[in-house]
């Protein structure tokens, strides 16, 4: 089963990580998905596919009451994402499922109704949780043509989507990346296949260069920290990415 890592807490504010099932079957790809925290309620990021439901649900009960949770944060549409939202709506049907607006009509056939959704605008916008302002912050053509991230400037952390993933192998399965260039490797190859457009990747390296980001959490694979960050958002920015090698 999964099991749950708190990586950042400050009073009531909480950032808490779902991460690594032994148990998974090794045709899925290994996801994360992130638990946000405030005031006693809950949002959670890429809550993940059908068939991992039980796992990420086991694992987040035992850390935060799942009745608690406001909304669901999508950063694209993909079956890896969001598959699982009708199971999450089956057990709290109030829940909010916030996703960009390009895909807020194609999500819906995994679950939910009309009043289940908020459509971000290609600018992002503002989610509020207990009232603090997460902020959406774009991300399109990088994986998806509607893509958003989510940061977080109290905890000054950025939940990333497939951005910044890696496929690491079985001995490589910290939390945190503990040696850049050996985990980058596992990076590269992701990055250059399905991130389709250099210069939006060009805009999000300048966009989130601004942002004052401690940690940066991807879908896939370990989390960036301290000087890891820039580190990642350089050799990003210098990439040559969307080229298929045949």
């Amino acid at each position: 089963m999964k099991t749950t890592q708190t990586f950042f807490e400050a009073g009531s504010h909480k950032w808490t990580a779902i991460v690594r099932d032994p148990a998974k079957p090794g045709y899925l790809i290994d996801t994360n998905e992130y638990l946000v925290q405030h005031a006693g309620q809950g949002l959670l990021l890429d809550p993940g596919g059908a068939e991992i439901f039980p796992a990420v649900f086991s694992a987040l009960s035992a850390e935060f009451d799942p009745s608690r949770l406001a909304g669901i944060f999508a950063s694209h549409q993909d079956p890896d994402i969001i598959s699982s939202l009708a199971l999450w709506l089956e057990f709290n049907p109030q829940m909010k499922c916030y996703v960009s607006w390009l895909w807020a009509s194609f999500i819906p056939h995994f679950g939910g109704t009309a009043e289940t959704f908020v459509a971000l605008p290609d600018e992002g916008m503002a989610i509020p949780l207990a009232g603090l302002p997460l902020q959406a912050v774009p991300a399109h053509y990088l994986h998806s043509s509607g893509n958003l991230h989510l940061y977080d400037k109290q905890a000054k952390i950025l939940f990333s989507g497939d951005v910044g993933a890696a496929l690491l192998p079985a001995d490589r399965q910290g939390l945190f990346v503990e040696d850049f260039a050996a985990h980058i490797r596992h990076a590269d190859a992701f990055h250059r296949r399905w991130m389709g457009s250099n210069e939006a990747k060009r805009q999000w390296c300048e966009r989130v260069s601004q942002l004052d980001i401690d940690m940066l959490c991807p879908q896939h694979g370990a989390i960036y920290r301290g000087g890891d960050v820039q580190r990642f958002i350089n050799w990003f920015d210098e990439l040559r990415v969307g080229v298929a090698r045949a």
